[in-house]
């Protein structure tokens, strides 16, 4: 006896608006295109509150970039950007020949490299106390203190401490006078200066940073800690096992942003902070380019200068960020 089956067409049915999908068949992908204009239509408000900042960074970051090529010309301001004659590398060759050029990636490598260790785990160890503590009022209390210098200007902290450690009128340095020190003037000591330098950013940003990190723990499932505390962990286990893993993805990120500017460091604090004594170790990369680029008015050298300070900080966002993505799974993308 044989069995005839009858075979049936495939039918095609509707999973989702717009994706039609073949019974025993794949479904058929959506263009780009049609999924940008769905989005548009669907979320136009997002889209044209994005435009301002799009065009922000379009108008003043994108398009400036295009002067970048006075690097490998001879720039005269008569004859404009495009007008130039072109030497290639010459500036490249000059910069490298420069003595001066092996202490300005030293000094500008040495200050941020010493500003990121210092600065980056105390904004997590704020955050870590702080969410420990159970009293509103305190706890309130030290985020403003600590949260307040961030919006002190640069060249206001700067005056204050060179108040603060002014060898005849500051308050160190009348209390090293009164200890029979004598009168020690830090600043004009290149030595100090990288300490001076650090001590003012983790002054004004650890309380900013922290509440980065303080937002990462106020995601965290409540269950989490009901389960920790049911196992019997103790304080400090219920932070290496619940709090500190939680923050792991945002300390990654800030770490790998860290990196990648780790060349780019502050010009106006350097600038502001630096002497004819201390210039040794406070000459950094953006100072040179301010007074050779635009006070000895020499665009083409301060362009190359700038240029291969973006060029190595791009490479140790990209390397940072691979070894990242391979050790922690987390990245900037």
């Amino acid at each position: 006896m044989t069995l005839n089956v009858e075979q049936e067409a495939p039918v095609q049915t509707r999973s989702a608006p717009g994706r039609a999908v073949a019974r025993g068949g794949a479904a058929r992908p959506h263009s780009i295109r049609s999924r940008f204009r769905r989005s548009v239509r669907r979320y136009w408000q997002l889209y044209l509150l994005l435009l301002l900042p799009i065009a922000w960074f379009i108008v003043f970051k994108y398009i400036p970039m295009a002067n970048a090529i006075i690097a490998f010309k001879n720039y005269n301001p008569i004859d404009g950007v495009w007008g130039s004659p072109w030497v290639g590398f010459d500036n490249f060759a000059n910069l490298f020949r420069n003595p001066v050029f092996p202490r300005l990636v030293g000094n500008t490598f040495i200050l941020a490299a010493y500003t990121l260790l210092a600065s980056f785990p105390l904004p997590i160890i704020l955050a870590l106390a702080l969410n420990e503590v159970r009293l509103r009022f305190f706890k309130r209390t030290v985020q403003m203190v600590t949260y307040a210098p961030y919006f002190i200007s640069t060249v206001v902290v700067v005056s204050m401490t060179i108040l603060l450690l002014s060898p005849r009128v500051g308050i160190l340095g009348r209390t090293l006078s009164f200890f029979g020190a004598g009168q020690v003037d830090l600043l004009a000591d290149a030595d100090f200066f990288r300490h001076i330098y650090v001590a003012t950013d983790i002054w004004t940003t650890t309380g900013y940073s922290a509440v980065i990190y303080l937002a990462a723990l106020a995601s965290v499932d409540v269950s989490l800690y009901e389960a920790a505390k049911i196992d019997g962990a103790s304080r400090l286990q219920k932070i290496w096992n619940v709090d500190i893993p939680a923050l792991l993805p945002t300390a990654t990120i800030i770490l790998i942003l860290g990196v990648g500017n780790i060349m780019a460091i502050g010009f106006e604090k350097a600038f502001l902070f630096q002497n004819a004594l201390n210039l040794s170790t406070a000459e950094i990369i953006p100072t040179y380019v301010y007074k050779t680029g635009i006070l000895n008015a020499n665009f083409s050298l301060g362009a190359t200068v700038g240029l291969f300070n973006a060029v190595i900080s791009l490479v140790l966002l990209l390397v940072v960020n691979g070894v990242s993505k391979r050790v922690t799974g987390n990245g900037l993308w």
